[in-house]
């Protein structure tokens, strides 16, 4: 027979896992995908209820938002800032580059490793902090050699991990 307190345990330990090793986050994450207009495209038709959605999210324990600098574009990175900026210290924020936008529903990959550092300085900008936690290729651009644009992933990830460049934002582990 299992006790109540051994039941919490196994269910509290189902209910998170480690991202990178050292975050520790909630299964249930939240996708900000669907805030921005039809087609992913514009602002939400009723942004007070855009931003109601993510902090009621927050409120009730989810810890991790995935979002990207598409979704709008540049609409869900800026929504999650003006409803949770400051952030509470265990909120952990996903985003994607590697996708332009042309209009509601069109979506063309763009790998070229200065847009993917352009967009991650950006990115930094809209969501107001100096790391982010993970950062993923969208989608891979078939015109541009794969090592290229995970190489400059790397690059950005290893940004403020030396401790010769700690004040340099960047991408990756926290700390």
């Amino acid at each position: 027979m299992t006790s109540s307190t051994d039941a919490n345990t196994s269910t509290d330990s189902a209910r998170t896992f480690l991202l990178g090793g050292d975050l520790e986050i909630n299964r249930l994450g939240f996708g900000t995908m669907q805030l921005p207009g039809e087609g992913v495209w514009g602002d939400p038709d009723d942004r007070p209820a855009a931003l109601k959605v993510i902090s009621r999210a927050a409120e009730l324990g989810v810890n991790f938002f995935d979002t990207a600098d598409s979704y709008g574009p540049d609409v869900a990175e800026n929504l999650l800032f003006e409803a949770l900026h400051p952030y509470a210290d265990d909120i952990v924020i996903a985003t994607k580059a590697g996708l332009t936008r042309q209009g509601p529903g069109e979506w063309t990959p763009v790998g070229r490793p200065a847009y993917l550092r352009q967009q991650a300085e950006l990115s930094l900008r809209k969501l107001g902090v100096d790391r982010i936690d993970l950062f993923q290729l969208h989608r891979i651009d078939p015109d541009v050699a794969l090592e290229d644009q995970v190489g400059e992933l790397k690059k950005l990830q290893g940004r403020g991990q030396d401790p010769a460049h700690r004040t340099e934002p960047g991408i990756g582990r926290r700390g």
